[in-house]
């Protein structure tokens, strides 16, 4: 059987410098579901024409957009690059070039030419659930999406404040605060 073998992190967008080279359908949506997760991520794009859709969601959040052809220049002080011209050549190279100076990179719709995946997410207050198929089915990733939507409680951020303050107030080492906490929180996924 195979197996998602991806390490799921959730990174400070607003720590990282995140390019998106590309102005179209594929990038809209791409800059749309990071800035719905991080409304304060750093993001460059670089495209010689942007569609309408774009340009209102970039006039959004802190988007700074660039009318230019890629070049590899603009990989300069970047750490996640996003690659989604409609030109498979040039997504290519884009590929070629971060490995080459270690910068993470996603090729849209093309999971050979992907250090990591735009997966599925879900956001309530403080809790953040992501959803991968390991690139297979995003429509899966989607309806999964939907699914914990549904029955994530639009409260469960009221319970995980009401835990920190419990979490701040237990005595002993790391390890008793781990045993207290499991133990307070076991009947947790019975009441949601």
């Amino acid at each position: 059987m195979e197996r998602n073998n991806f390490y799921p992190i959730f990174l400070k967008a607003k720590n990282l410098n995140i390019l998106i080279v590309g102005g179209g359908y594929v990038a809209e949506e791409k800059l749309t579901f990071l800035l719905k997760s991080s409304p304060d991520a750093n993001v460059t794009m670089v495209s010689p024409m942007y569609r309408s859709g774009t340009i209102n969601i970039a006039n959004t959040g802190n988007v700074k957009r660039i009318e230019d052809s890629y070049k590899n220049s603009y990989l300069k002080d970047h750490h996640v690059v996003i690659a989604t011209t409609d030109i498979p050549e040039v997504n290519i190279k884009i590929y070629e070039d971060c490995r080459l100076q270690s910068k993470l990179v996603n090729v849209a719709d093309n999971p050979p030419y992907c250090d990591f995946y735009m997966g599925g997410i879900v956001t309530k207050g403080n809790v953040k659930v992501a959803i991968s198929t390991n690139g297979k089915s995003p429509t899966t990733a989607k309806r999964l999406r939907q699914f914990f939507e549904d029955v994530i409680p639009e409260n469960i951020d009221d319970l995980v404040k009401n835990l920190n303050i419990y979490r701040k107030t237990i005595k002993g080492d790391f390890e008793q605060k781990v045993e207290k906490l499991n133990e307070f929180t076991k009947g947790l996924v019975e009441k949601i």
